[in-house]
């Protein structure tokens, strides 16, 4: 083969291989502008949480799938999204009005309970969100050098681009609420989520651990998290408290009613509080599988799950537990009851309602 053949090969092979780079880059779409693909197996994909929409059933999972049902969990429907980021969590302070929070930063609203969502602020946004705010603080007071270190972060953010995954989501009404995510990222409206509040100077969490979960139990806000970490809200001092736990592994989920408290998490770990977080002591789940979701049913009894599909029931003063029999197992992110009081569980394997009977 002569060299003028070989070389106006090499020359095809780069056209080639930049026409297709063009070609790529021209078709590339940010998952955060990408609406929510409609697919009949929707209901069988990996999904992460679900919530009450009054009497509708709405769950949140990947590629930016929502779901709602009308019967109690038989039938699902699936909402239109404007984004295909996984969506971790999803909450109704009322029937109208809920939120949905996940990867990439982002932000969704629905106000007709979850047929149809909009985007509220997505991790483009979140980088410049801090470094405006505390920016602004740190001019009003050059001395505190907090203003300066979180300002410094929200341009380190920027940076980074949109990968700021929202773990949890929760509103105490139709205005005022909290995201929750990786890193101590937190943010707060008051105004049903057209403005964002950085909340980083409001945590005691100097360490940036991962915020995983955010509850309430009706008397008390808390944050449950990475490496022992706990906080609860102290509105005298308008921040998130540090609250001492016996365990120093993650915590997954806050479950609760006034006056008690249950937080839950690696390994099996199960610990519940009755004075507001002060002491704790351990129930003894018996298992080494992670705890990663739990419900509060009509009898005040608990009720928690794992990332293997096991159940563990809490006896009738809470302060047992056991484990249910298996059925089918398979890993449970999300768990509630529906109005007929059907167990509705979503996973790795979509969405499950197990009738009473078979509860």
């Amino acid at each position: 083969m002569c060299s003028c053949y070989k070389k106006i090969m090499q020359l095809v092979l780069v056209v080639t291989l930049a026409l297709q780079s063009v070609v790529q880059a021209a078709s590339f779409v940010d998952v955060l502008d990408l609406p929510a693909k409609p697919s009949a197996l929707a209901s069988r994909s990996p999904l992460l949480d679900l919530a009450h929409a009054g009497q509708r059933l709405v769950a949140v999972g990947q590629r930016g799938h929502i779901l709602y049902s009308d019967d109690n969990g038989k039938r699902w429907q699936q909402a239109v999204v404007p984004v295909s980021s996984d969506l971790n969590a999803v909450y109704f302070p009322t029937a109208e009005q809920g939120w949905a929070v996940g990867n990439d930063g982002v932000v969704l609203h629905s106000s007709d309970a979850g047929a149809t969502w909009s985007k509220q602020l997505d991790g483009r946004q979140i980088g410049d969100l801090m470094f405006k705010h505390y920016t602004a603080l740190a001019l009003a007071e050059p001395d505190n050098e907090q203003w300066a270190v979180l300002a410094a972060d929200g341009q380190r953010l920027i940076e980074e681009g949109a990968d700021k995954p929202l773990l949890d989501v929760w509103f105490a009404n139709d205005k005022l609420g909290y995201a929750v995510g990786m890193f101590n990222l937190i943010l707060r409206t008051e105004d049903g989520g057209r403005n964002w509040t950085p909340f980083q100077d409001r945590t005691d969490n100097p360490q940036d651990f991962h915020l995983n979960a955010i509850a309430s139990t009706g008397d008390a806000l808390y944050i449950a998290g990475e490496q022992g970490l706990v906080l609860k809200w102290d509105d005298s001092h308008r921040r998130f408290a540090a609250l001492e736990t016996p365990y120093q592994g993650s915590y997954f989920g806050v479950v609760g009613q006034p006056g008690e408290v249950l937080v839950y998490g690696l390994r099996g770990h199960v610990l519940r509080s009755t004075d507001g977080g002060v002491n704790w002591v351990r129930l003894d789940s018996g298992l080494q599988v992670s705890i990663s979701a739990a419900l509060l049913d009509s009898r005040g009894h608990y009720r928690l799950f794992t990332q293997a599909g096991h159940t563990l029931l809490t006896d009738d003063s809470n302060s047992k537990l056991r484990l249910a029999a298996q059925t089918d197992p398979s890993p449970i992110a999300g768990a509630t009851l529906a109005a007929d009081g059907a167990l509705v569980l979503v996973g790795s394997r979509g969405v499950r309602a197990l009738p009473v009977e078979e509860q």
